[in-house]
């Protein structure tokens, strides 16, 4: 079996959504027992209030519930988050309340939804 150039497995990784690279980080860190996560993620983890820490929940899902006045802005951080055409991305927007990510991590979530905010639309983690 030929070795991927880190070059090729890059080019592999363009083609993901950010949920399939999601469950691929996951595997990937099951199998050689690893972590991902940033370390000094893990600090500002390990720092997080006694509820934060009671919350087992580990999947997010990321819902537009509007668009808002920029509805053009929000139609491209649709389309940056998940990799979707133009006229999908739009879909999603004017079918509002609608999930733009399902399963997230809560980092994935959590910045997911500041860049939507940020674009002008009103989001909820569920």
């Amino acid at each position: 079996m030929a070795k991927l150039t880190t070059e090729e497995l890059l080019e592999q990784f363009a083609d993901l959504t950010l949920v399939e690279l999601n469950d691929f980080v996951k595997a990937f860190e099951e199998k050689f027992e690893v972590t991902a996560a940033a370390p000094v993620a893990v600090a500002g983890a390990a720092g997080a209030g006694a509820a934060e820490a009671e919350e087992e929940k580990d999947s997010f899902d990321v819902v537009l519930e509007a668009a808002g006045d920029k509805k053009i802005q929000v139609i491209k951080v649709v389309r940056e988050l998940t990799s979707l055409g133009l006229g999908e991305a739009k879909g999603v927007v004017d079918g509002a309340p609608k999930a733009v990510l399902e399963g997230a991590n809560k980092e994935t979530a959590e910045k997911a939804k500041a860049a939507l905010e940020e674009a002008g639309a009103t989001v909820t983690l569920k």
